[in-house]
């Protein structure tokens, strides 16, 4: 193939491919230039590495894909033919090594009978050892381009919008759609993948002709109100789904282009439409012989598009060979341009009305020879002769596809057309109808055959590199689903979706089982339509903004002590606060040594608080709770717990009464927004009736724990108030700040929550912090607070509560109301969940270290009978404690095990005893 530029001037705009500095006109796709600058061989192909070249003019190009652009805007597997060149573009080949022309993994396709549909399966096969050294190789020779290894520097937004008609393709058909909508008054947006301001429609006079000929948008709407009309270019649908709902990527600069300063590169738009129309065209077919794949091998809608849109004539000596009457317009184009037309292969036994000087009939190609640098012949057999024709470009037209993915996407049905050899679309549940050649407005072909000289190298998917051999012996194998067929050989599950693929392996499949196309299946059309960059589908949601770091109300207090922070749900909290280069452990033991021996302050404000008010407020938290709720006195506080409906333990908090109709109800921090859903689901679905509101105070208020033996007399001293009994609370004042006090305690020793409004909270915190520093105390972090709490035998959401877990199992089960009601009360009544083996939740000592997470075995190689859920150091003596989860734990206490972590290589000898380690008689945080 020797292509060139209609007229000689190449124009101005630079770029490279492969190094090699070429010039473009204004609107040229990389496609086109490439061809006008005489480059034939763009790509490999993914498993033998064959030489590939320019197929198509549109998103459906399986070959020329291409890595674009440079640093952090590189972008692999870009189809050349889908992106248009701007100066200073940088284009480079994939899959190919050292170079393009010269790629040593051509060597694969000398061993191409040896490497079928099927190989991977039959060859990678042994024990797990032998996989590690199969997958070394796999890996390296897995994918088409490389990815990435810089931060993607640019911006991407989503966008919202609603309309009466979304119309997909600018087209003839969706343009008229379009303006019928806006002369009725309705608000319109008008999608097209290609560039514009031009619309795409068939060629003027020629009703049968698809080729993509650029008129301008303006005429068409004249007359119309255009200020209900959006028009958005460069964007593709890529999705339909249910209720109206589409999604539609926005391209607002080219592929590794920059963007003006500030500007987003893409935009992911999510559009509500009362109808919808589907003007997206249809997709010619290649035909299928031997060396299909060859650079020189195109579809001869894309020859006639090049050639009109662009200016390029991609061969000087053509062959077209087509079973229908469009590629016969492109056969006049090629000869306007300048081109030789060397024959028409025509496989019907007549030619359309008038016919060409260069046609044959009963005329199919059975061999395109040629290499690298380009086709040289092409071999047909005509009426059952076989004549070799020399020709540098092949056109062929194997009939269209009515492009119907967004309509089955959208849950319509498929219809067969005969004539067109084609699916076409059905009845839609949704408001979505497709029009003009989406419809099936396509010229009919002949549903003709012929016997393949050399199956093994006639390629049905490009990408893939799945032949008809391959479609063959998938089916002698047993695969004969369509499904199976496209698993087992890759077919269609390539980058382009099986575009160009999907009709010709049908249609082989359909031959080989001797039954029609539509008894042989089709494949599930799925999202995207075309592929989406992972930025795009995160908007601005990413880095920071993916998961913000959400700072605590006392931020700044706690940053002045240079803290190791932790992220914990949504926040991120003090770990420990270590002092003159203290390691973690180090600093959490010594603060937990002083609230053990003295005071200490943790900062709890993330604790999920909900205020619950109302005449039927006490009604709601006994549905919620699973203890008693009624009974409980103003001005006092419980533990409780909250299940799901099938009894496990949801979350687990303290609920208290501020006054008659007003409760304060806590929950866990990685909880509150599972726990907020639940209040609003048992209000709304299980209780409307109830007179009472919810309301979430996270943020609220601040909240600071002080804790330890000395913690009383240190409330005393910054409040002036008499210290609330345990369980109790009171109202204060702290450096001029009110606060509620809370008296709970968490870790085992005596101990009050303060709250604080969230904004006045910095001054209580530099009191209690004085005060407690003054008794020889310290601030104390997660970490401290874990060990502390691990000996007292609490638990935890997410450790213990792991949502397999009931009351009954972590020793709450004496804490039920016996009158039920709440719920997971009926759950609750399943005899499984009170069989004697179930994983109950049982403490561990050990001498040395006990791993985390490590399983409980009776000895080494023994199956797990439980799981270490938490574990940490004695705190004041010596040796390790931990809690678990044990099947039958409540009945083997004294019993030895071992707990082991085969992957970490840890083990330590643990003895099951209760999993109360530090004062069991709760003694220590009473008055």
């Amino acid at each position: 193939m020797s292509g060139r530029r209609i007229g000689g001037a190449q124009g101005t705009l630079r770029f490279s491919f492969d190094g090699h500095a070429m010039l473009a006109r204004e609107g040229d796709t990389l496609a086109a230039a490439l061809l006008a600058n005489g480059v034939m061989l763009v790509g490999r192909s993914f498993k033998y590495h064959r030489s590939r070249g320019i197929m198509a003019a549109g998103v459906e190009e399986p070959n020329a894909l291409v890595t674009v652009g440079e640093g952090g805007r590189t972008e692999p597997n870009t189809r050349a033919t889908d992106v248009y060149v701007y100066d200073g573009l940088v284009a480079r080949s994939q899959n190919a090594w050292p170079s393009l022309a010269v790629d040593l993994g051509a060597v694969n396709d000398l061993f191409a009978r040896f490497l079928g549909a099927g190989f991977y399966y039959k060859t990678f096969f042994g024990p797990p050892s032998r996989w590690m050294v199969y997958e070394r190789f796999i890996r390296r020779a897995a994918g088409l381009g490389k990815a990435p290894t810089l931060a993607d520097p640019d911006r991407y937004e989503h966008r919202s919008a609603f309309c009466d008609l979304l119309v997909v393709g600018g087209g003839a058909a969706g343009v008229a759609a379009a303006r019928a909508a806006l002369v009725a008054g309705e608000r319109v947006m008008l999608v097209e993948q290609d560039r514009g301001p031009h619309l795409l429609s068939r060629e003027s006079g020629n009703p049968e002709s698809h080729t993509q000929r650029s008129v301008p948008w303006a005429p068409a709407f004249a007359g119309a109100r255009t200020e209900n009309l959006r028009v958005l270019t460069r964007t593709t649908a890529s999705g339909l789904w249910d209720h109206g709902f589409a999604t539609l990527a926005e391209r607002l600069v080219e592929p590794g282009q920059p963007p003006a300063i500030g500007e987003p590169v893409q935009r992911l738009w999510h559009v509500r439409a009362r109808r919808i129309v589907l003007a997206t065209g249809a997709i010619e077919r290649p035909l299928t012989f031997a060396g299909n794949d060859r650079p020189g091998v195109m579809l001869s809608q894309a020859v006639r598009s090049y050639i009109e849109r662009f200016d390029v004539l991609p061969g000087q000596r053509v062959v077209i060979a087509t079973n229908n009457d469009d590629a016969y317009a492109t056969a006049d184009a090629v000869r306007a341009a300048g081109g030789e037309m060397v024959a028409i292969l025509d496989s019907r036994e007549s030619c359309p009305a008038g016919g060409d000087a260069a046609s044959f009939t009963d005329a199919h190609v059975v061999q395109a020879h040629g290499g690298a640098r380009g086709l040289t012949a092409v071999v047909a057999s005509i009426g059952g002769r076989t004549q070799r024709f020399e020709a540098d470009l092949l056109a062929v037209s194997g009939g269209f596809t009515p492009a119907v993915h967004l309509h089955s996407q959208a849950g319509g049905t498929l219809d067969w057309r005969e004539d067109l050899q084609a699916f076409v679309p059905g009845a839609s549940p949704q408001a979505v109808t497709s029009v003009g050649a989406a419809a099936g407005d396509i010229p009919p072909i002949a549903a003709t055959t012929a016997e393949l000289s050399d199956p093994k190298h006639s390629f049905v998917d490009f990408q893939n590199d799945v032949t008809a051999a391959d479609v063959d012996l998938a089916w002698t194998e047993g695969y004969r689903s369509v499904e199976h067929l496209k698993r087992y050989t890759t077919l269609g599950m390539a980058t382009d979706q099986g575009k160009t693929s999907n009709m010709a392996a049908l249609a082989r499949l359909a031959q080989t089982g001797g039954v029609t196309i539509p008894q042989a299946g089709l494949t599930t059309f799925r999202p995207p339509y075309t592929p989406l960059t992972l930025a795009a589908l995160a908007g601005a949601d990413g880095g920071g903004h993916a998961a913000p770091a959400r700072r605590l109300a006392l931020w700044d207090c706690h940053q002045r002590l240079a803290p190791i922070w932790q992220p914990l749900g949504l926040w991120h909290r003090p770990r420990a606060y270590p002092v003159a280069g203290e390691t973690l452990h180090a600093a959490a033991m010594r603060e937990a040594r002083a609230v053990r021996t003295t005071a200490g302050i943790v900062d709890v404000s993330t604790l999920a608080k909900f205020a619950v008010k109302g005449p039927d407020a006490a009604a709601l938290l006994e549905l919620v709770c699973a203890t008693g709720i009624a009974k409980l006195a103003v001005g006092r506080g419980r533990y409780t717990f909250m299940l799901r409906e099938d009894g496990m333990v949801l979350d687990d908090g303290t609920v208290w009464r501020l006054g008659e109709t007003e409760y304060l109800l806590t929950s866990s921090t990685g909880g509150a927004d599972r726990m907020e859903a639940h209040l609003s689901y048992v209000h709304r679905v299980l209780a409307p009736q109830l007179r009472v509101s919810v309301v979430m105070q996270q943020e609220h208020f601040a909240g600071i724990a002080l804790a330890g033996p000395q913690a009383a007399r240190l409330l005393r001293v910054v409040t002036g108030i008499t210290p609330p009994a345990h369980m109790g609370l009171a109202r204060g004042v702290i450096a001029g700040v009110a606060v509620l006090v809370l008296a709970a305690s968490y870790s085992g020793e005596r101990a009050f929550e303060i709250y604080a409004a969230a904004h006045d909270a910095g001054p209580v915190w530099d009191a209690l912090e004085a005060a407690v520093r003054g008794a020889g105390g310290c601030p104390y972090g997660l970490e401290a607070l874990e060990f502390l709490r691990i000996e007292k035998g609490h638990v935890v959401v997410g450790a213990e509560a792991d949502g397999r877990t009931t009351p009954g199992d972590l020793g709450l089960g004496r804490m039920l109301r016996k009158a039920g009601g709440f719920v997971g009360a009926q759950g609750l009544m399943r005899p499984a969940l009170h069989a004697a083996d179930r994983l109950q939740l049982v403490g561990l000592t050990s001498d040395s270290p006990i791993p985390e997470g490590a399983m409980l075995v009776a000895a080494e190689g023994g199956a797990a009978q439980g799981h270490v859920t938490s574990a940490g150091p004695r705190v004041l003596e010596a040796g390790s404690v931990a809690i678990g989860l044990l099947a039958s734990g409540a009945a083997r206490l004294g019993d030895t095990l071992v707990a082991t972590s085969p992957t970490r290589g840890l083990r330590a000898t643990v003895t099951v005893v209760a999993p109360v380690f530090h004062d069991p008689e709760g003694a220590r945080y009473r008055d």
